[in-house]
């Protein structure tokens, strides 16, 4: 067993980090910049970020490269990078990290859809696109890979962590984004946090869970739902809310207190890992870890 999940199965409630898309466009990211490039040309803002969080109370960060396929690079210019600058989010991670902690390679959705479920991607590609990536995440240091905000269980998640699995070895952690619609809480594709822990856990992934897109309210019972039906660990990253705009600025409307207190909710239902989403910062870790620490467990 690897020592990150030796450490998950110790029965200690984690802390994770919070966003990075977040940090980045506060210090420096402009409005649809590539956060992957500043692995390469603002490292110190990126071994910051890490430094920020480790500091603030995380037990686990992430990597700077949720959108670091090749088909997300593309878009910018940077195909041809791959496994350079995921190499270098895992390093730049990995400086920053203590010796007990640990940085999990962030694998975002690649933007395409399979031609299986309507769209034109072809599934052996976006397979070796997901090789590729967790290669270079690999090359980087990281303790584990999170597949992480996808909606396609049976597909695109299927894909990656078979990819990470057979490219690396390495533990995998998977996160799926449910919305609340008249019928409860699915995925985009109609799927349950029932159905989908237990598709995550028949795929291979080590540590299930869900992120983003919902406030802590929802995901208390998304989480409460999957541990129903599992007893894989759990991992959670949970927005700040949900986001308004005021004064033509996108503000998250739920404080670092008000978030840990709920946290203790999201741990009772079953959640292992804890962090944050969009909207979060350190000032949230910190507040998840001052509040949680002592009796998370």
């Amino acid at each position: 067993m690897s020592r990150f999940l030796e450490r998950v199965a110790s029965g200690d409630v984690l802390i994770s980090d919070g966003a990075t898309g977040t940090y980045l466009q506060e210090n420096g990211l402009e409005p649809g910049g590539c956060p992957e490039e500043f692995n390469l040309k603002r490292p110190d803002v990126v071994r910051g970020m890490a430094a920020a969080y480790f500091e603030a109370g995380s037990d686990i960060v992430e990597t700077n490269s949720f959108g670091g396929s090749r088909y997300m690079l593309a878009k910018y210019g940077h195909g041809d990078r791959v496994e350079e600058l995921n190499r270098l989010a895992g390093q730049l991670a990995r400086e920053a990290a203590p010796v007990d902690g640990f940085v999990l390679g962030s694998m975002g959705p690649t933007g395409e859809i399979l031609e299986e479920k309507g769209g034109t991607a072809d599934s052996e590609e976006m397979y070796e696109v997901f090789c590729e990536q967790a290669t270079g995440l690999a090359a980087g240091g990281v303790d584990a890979v999170c597949v992480e905000t996808m909606s396609d269980v049976t597909g695109e998640m299927t894909l990656a962590i078979r990819a990470v699995k057979a490219a690396t070895g390495l533990p995998v952690v998977a996160t799926l984004c449910y919305d609340r619609g008249p019928r409860g809480l699915f995925t985009m594709m109609g799927d349950t946090p029932e159905s989908t822990a237990l598709a995550l856990a028949e795929a291979g992934a080590d540590v299930v869970g869900s992120n983003c897109g919902i406030a802590i309210g929802d995901m208390i019972e998304v989480i409460a739902a999957m541990r129903g039906v599992t007893d894989l660990p759990i991992l959670t990253h949970v927005n700040a809310g949900i986001p308004s705009i005021v004064s033509g600025e996108i503000v998250y409307p739920d404080e670092p207190e008000f978030m840990a207190e709920q946290m203790r909710k999201v741990i009772e239902a079953g959640a292992n890992i804890v962090g944050g989403c969009c909207g979060t910062g350190p000032a949230h870790v910190r507040a998840f870890s001052l509040l949680l620490r002592d009796g998370a467990s």
